[in-house]
């Protein structure tokens, strides 16, 4: 939801001085000696537009590095802001950059990854090819800030680093106190402004988000737009595309916000197969959220941009890269070579901008017939690539197939056509064969345009190829294993198939009803969000909230139950497949699921409740049930902790080797900690939750948000320091 222009009473005691949020996560404190702005969300630049804001001085980095999935210290285009909006560029000002040292290096080493790109001996360690090395460290050169003599402005020279000492900092005539973790004390002279950066539980866009209420469906071809503008546009989500192939969905970069986008288009995280990443500033590369995905997904793209990419995440939250890795899949591809994707050809291509930069060529054939969407990426303008030619910092065979795309037929070209430094021309595709050409990067096209191109728009959809009953097979299939947890018996797959039902709903429909009878079906959600919801008489209860590959109605089919305890509730348009309960419950009988499936049920809920598990996805929780075991203890009774599994105190009182057991810590094999075993001895009766060690590891690694969650929990428990934290790092190795 758009962020409203909060101006904050001048107390009489603080002198005179004006506080405003620009955005959710992010303060902008200004006096007469000076502008400050605490905590940098992504797109905060399109909150200082949104406010008018003109300038600022300085930039104070946050403690907490994350909330909700966004990264609080995105400093890319606030930087961009400082120089050009600003003038700070022009007028040879320097911004002021507080934080504490560490989390300094990680920002200046990050900004260095994102604006001058890879260096030349960082690219030979990755054995780069020669000519294309030559080519990437030529452009950025050419492209990079310089001053009145033509000479690259060193990054260092856009900033006055100041950290803190103590916890404090002089700032000319401010002084900013580090009070504790986000709270800080903005002092001029006798005066003195609290700043709590914690009153801020989450973060989200400083725009409107509209969302879809009407379900699309499944393609076997076609792009989604979860956002085409730039990152100067102040109402609009940067470039962002989601590709649909055969009912899977390939991300075409990873915008900010990537959650609000995907639930606006009723896109569910399940549904995210991979991502194709061209390059890696900002607007495009907000890759924080795919490491708290149900699974991991795919990151096709080429090895520089990749180790590019692990870098940044690792400098935007204080890891090395090493645990960053565990989760992300790395699926290489090369310029100029064709690569197939489960069906899906890609070709990647070279384009020219400030840093190591892709697009691509995604075809598929159908019907004998070649279908091509042609995504460019981020590019400069062919007048000026063809003057960097002539220059002999750009390869002709670069050139050539920057014209050939422009001009071949496509079903879909896709170009850069924000006319600006770096981005392309929308003149370039004047002369484009292809069916549709589309524009992102850009607000309005000129006029001589608006006949020919238009713009691609958040909730726009370009259908290539219609979907058929055949999408939703393979998704019922793929679904109902993840849920089973083992390959879905084929005669019973049969079977229930053959009296399938698709249904479709729009955002905000009443699915299944409180307390109404359970109607004789079993639903698998196969795409969107939904919420099960329970009226108590007075208030209104989410006991859950559900997406694509979740089940319906199951636990009627166990338990004998004939009426619903709870309402389902589209969040967003929602697609479902419905079964008849009479042959799902034949398929559980037949193969003995009940017991297991009844655990589960129980679980399910007792598992969410604890703290280590707050925020958890459904899909994931489902799949801890699945490993978890409870044991009941009686009052004086004893358990032998061993390391063969992970314990939680789930409730009651209990002691692990006569020292109290608390139910915010945890025993037995700790992940990324000293196992603390022994006998465990009930104190008044408890309830332990068991969790196998070695199928826990398995899990950690297969699901990148139970990963990230473990290893948050233990930085938060440990006293010692863990051994992924990122210490002080170099701008330059």
């Amino acid at each position: 939801m758009a962020t409203k222009n909060h101006r904050y009473p001048v107390s009489a005691y603080a002198g005179v001085h004006t506080l405003i949020k620009p955005a959710m996560g992010s303060r902008l404190y200004e006096d007469d000696d000076g502008t400050i702005l605490l905590g940098q969300p992504p797109e905060v630049l399109k909150g200082l537009l949104l406010h008018g804001i003109s300038n600022f001085d300085t930039l104070v980095l946050p403690d907490v590095k994350e909330k909700n999935g966004s990264l609080t210290n995105s400093l890319e285009f606030p930087l961009y802001f400082f120089l050009f909006v600003s003038n700070g560029l022009a007028d040879g000002r320097r911004l002021n950059l507080v934080g504490e040292e560490d989390d300094i290096s990680h920002a200046l080493r990050l900004l260095r990854i994102t604006l001058f790109g890879p260096t030349r001996q960082e690219l030979e360690n990755w054995k780069t090819e020669p000519e294309l090395r030559d080519e990437w460290l030529a452009a950025s050169k050419e492209l990079a800030l310089k001053d009145k003599y033509g000479e690259i402005i060193p990054l260092q020279n856009f900033f006055n680093i100041l950290p803190f000492r103590d916890g404090w900092v002089k700032v000319g005539n401010q002084s900013i106190t580090h009070v504790d973790q986000d709270v800080y004390d903005i002092g001029n002279g006798n005066s003195v402004v609290r700043i709590d950066l914690n009153e801020d539980r989450r973060i989200e866009p400083p725009y409107k988000v509209s969302a879809d209420y009407v379900p699309g469906g499944l393609v076997k071809m076609g792009i989604e737009v979860l956002g085409g503008a730039s990152g100067f546009t102040p109402t609009e989500a940067c470039t962002g595309l989601a590709l649909c192939y055969n009912g899977e969905y390939l991300l075409i970069d990873c915008i900010p916000f990537l959650d609000e986008h995907l639930l606006a288009r009723g896109i569910s995280k399940n549904q995210i197969a991979a991502v194709f990443l061209t390059h890696l500033h900002d607007d495009h590369s907000a890759l924080f959220p795919l490491m708290q995905m149900p699974h991991r997904v795919d990151l096709i793209t080429t090895r520089e941009i990749f180790h590019m990419a692990m870098e940044k995440i690792s400098c935007g939250i204080g890891w090395k890269i090493s645990a960053i890795r565990e989760h992300f899949r790395l699926v290489e591809v090369r310029p100029g070579e064709r690569f197939n994707y489960f069906g899906l050809t890609i070709e990647p291509h070279v384009t020219v901008h400030s840093i190591p930069t892709i697009g691509a060529t995604f075809s598929t054939v159908n019907r004998g017939v070649e279908r091509e969407i042609c995504i460019i990426g981020d590019n400069h303008s062919m007048t000026a690539v063809n003057e960097m030619a002539a220059k002999g910092l750009i390869r002709k065979s670069t050139v050539r197939n920057l014209e050939r795309l422009y001009q071949d037929r496509f079903s879909l070209l896709v170009a850069d056509g924000g006319a600006g430094a770096i981005h392309g021309d929308p003149a370039d595709a004047i002369q484009s064969a292809s069916d549709r050409v589309v524009f992102v990067h850009v607000e309005k096209l000129a006029n001589e345009f608006n006949t020919t191109f238009s713009l691609a728009t958040s909730g726009k959809r370009y259908t290539i190829l219609e979907g058929d009953s055949a999408i939703y097979t393979s998704q019922i299939n793929h679904y109902l294993t993840e849920w089973l947890g083992r390959p879905f018996p084929n005669r019973w797959m049969r079977s229930l198939l053959a009296d399938e039902e698709i249904r479709r709903y729009n955002a905000d429909d009443v699915i299944l009803v409180q307390d109404s009878t359970t109607r004789g079906y079993v639903y698998l959600i196969l795409t969107g969000y939904c919420d099960v919801v329970r009226h108590d008489g007075s208030t209104l209860h989410v006991d859950a909230k559900l997406q694509a590959g979740d089940v319906l109605g199951e636990m009627a089919v166990i338990t004998g139950r004939s009426t619903r305890n709870a309402s389902v509730v589209a969040r967003t348009p929602v697609t479902l497949c419905v079964f008849s309960e009479e042959t799902f419950r034949s398929f559980i009988t037949a193969e003995g699921f009940q017991d297991r499936l009844l655990q589960g049920w129980s679980m399910r809920p007792i598992i969410a409740k604890q703290a280590q598990f707050n925020g958890l996805i459904f899909t994931v929780l489902e799949k801890l049930s699945q490993i978890g075991e409870l044991v009941t203890l009686p009052e004086g009774g004893c358990f032998e902790l061993t390391e063969a599994c992970w314990c939680l105190l789930s409730s009651g009182d209990a002691t692990l080797n006569a020292e109290s057991m608390y139910q915010d810590e945890d025993y037995g094999a700790r992940p990324f900690a000293t196992a603390r075993t022994g006998p465990i001895i009930s104190k008044d009766g408890c309830v332990l939750l068991l969790f196998d060690a070695r199928r826990l590891e398995r899990l950690r690694l297969r699901i990148p948000q139970l990963n990230y969650k473990l290893r948050k929990l233990r930085m938060q428990t440990s006293t010692a320091k863990v051994s992924w934290k990122l210490g002080k790092v170099e701008i330059f190795d």
